[in-house]
């Protein structure tokens, strides 16, 4: 029986969403725009890495096709690989995100063949941000001398600038962005882990009747003198997804399932089998890849790669998220060594997060979809109407009931000899 592999890069966009212009995303680019800056010397970083983006194996699966079969061009050092490249193959093509929002949620649940058809909930841009009514609540059931921030802002300059108060106070920080979020920043040693993940969950409950997608822990440790740093103890509190996902199925199915990463908090801790929590890329594809390696027949391993996004898009490090495109790619032939005949990987992304793009944001973008396996042919998938074709090629691929929603690639595959 067959297995599979899905790998979620991240905010790893390759531009081109026809629909970029509402979201005021036009011309975002993530993959694009990452190599164009590394060609003309913006990617260098002394002690990091230097030159043009260097991809081969992603190249070679395709990642290169698929951007110019998105933008209508070919990213500097992605050309399709010649005679002296790795020479991996698999099928390529984007998928065209139909959900409304830019968020984390949305692309997976749609990947997942549940595409979000309603407007999420967002704070407004105003100062304070939340609902005098939400942060009362808030307080008076978490037991609060009060709060702090009340306003959009990044994670890690709001933490700097309300952090001493934190300690001070006990007040914990929220603050929100462009997402449907509320996130709660707090000091783990002094505020307390455990009193934080608590709080979120009444916030999670208060958060519902105003249809935001995701509360989030975001504890930190150190100190005014020496500098705050965020810690991996991150939690996402997330509404559930309206209706069965994959994820689901496989479980009604009694497929074993194998999630890591956020994909447990993704989707509420709701068909996600055994949850694996790493923290970073490295620790995570590793730990997707010892899954894979003993994954029973039928099975999905399912994982989020999360720092290209946090680490590197948020905070618009082109050089950071250059050098971890390349520290991927160098690990793919791990990959294809866990894969056993009949195995089905598929790598693709949520949204985009363009680290040359104004704000700090998400952007509006496709995603690539490259997908690869023993037996599979070097093939254009073309533009897939939806993420949610993801989920559908999975199901067909492991024998399960499809979602409600999307087209699997497998329909449309040529006959043998064809």
């Amino acid at each position: 029986m067959p297995r599979a592999l899905l790998i979620v890069l991240d905010s790893v966009g390759i531009g081109g969403a026809s629909d970029a212009g509402a979201y005021d995303d036009e011309g975002a680019d993530t993959v694009g725009h990452i190599a164009e800056a590394c060609a003309r010397g913006a990617g260098d970083q002394e002690g990091l890495r230097e030159g043009p983006l260097a991809v081969p194996f992603l190249s070679a699966l395709g990642l290169g096709l698929a951007c110019e079969a998105s933008t209508g061009r070919v990213p500097p050092g992605l050309a399709a690989p010649g005679e002296d490249s790795p020479r991996v193959g698999g099928a390529w093509g984007y998928g065209v995100e139909t959900s409304k929002g830019k968020d984390t949620p949305s692309g997976h649940w749609e990947i997942m063949g549940v595409p979000v058809n309603f407007d999420w909930g967002y704070f407004p841009t105003t100062i304070p941000a939340f609902p005098e009514e939400l942060t009362e609540a808030i307080i008076r059931e978490g037991g609060l001398p009060g709060i702090l921030g009340n306003r959009h802002a990044s994670g890690i300059v709001i933490i700097e600038e309300e952090g001493a108060e934190h300690m001070r106070t006990g007040k914990p920080i929220l603050y929100t962005s462009v997402d449907s979020v509320l996130q709660i920043a707090a000091h783990e040693e002094t505020f307390g882990l455990e009193r934080l993940y608590d709080l979120c969950i009444i916030a999670r409950r208060l958060c519902d009747p105003y249809r935001i997608g995701r509360v989030i822990a975001r504890p930190f440790t150190g100190s005014p003198e020496e500098g705050f740093v965020r810690t991996a103890h991150r939690k996402d509190f997330a509404t559930p997804p309206p209706s069965d996902t994959l994820l689901d199925i496989l479980a009604k199915a009694e497929r074993p399932v194998i999630t890591v990463g956020k994909i447990g908090d993704i989707f509420a801790h709701r068909g996600t089998g055994e949850e694996i929590k790493p923290h970073g890329n490295e620790a995570c594809l590793t730990a997707a890849l010892e899954a894979m390696a003993h994954l029973p027949d039928g099975g999905l391993v399912f994982v989020n790669l999360v720092d290209f996004d946090t680490e590197f898009g948020h905070r618009r490090d082109v050089p950071g998220y250059a050098a971890a495109l390349e520290a991927f790619d160098r690990r793919i032939p791990e990959i294809l060594q866990v894969l056993r005949p009949g195995d089905l990987v598929v790598i693709t992304a949520d949204h985009g997060n363009d680290p040359t793009w104004r704000g700090t944001d998400h952007s509006r973008e496709n995603a690539p979809i490259l997908c690869f396996g023993p037996g599979i042919q070097p093939r254009e998938l073309g533009r897939r109407e939806s993420l949610a074709d993801i989920g559908a090629t999975l199901a067909d691929h492991l024998g399960v009931p499809r979602p409600a929603a999307g087209r699997s690639w497998l329909q449309d595959e040529p006959a043998p000899g064809a």
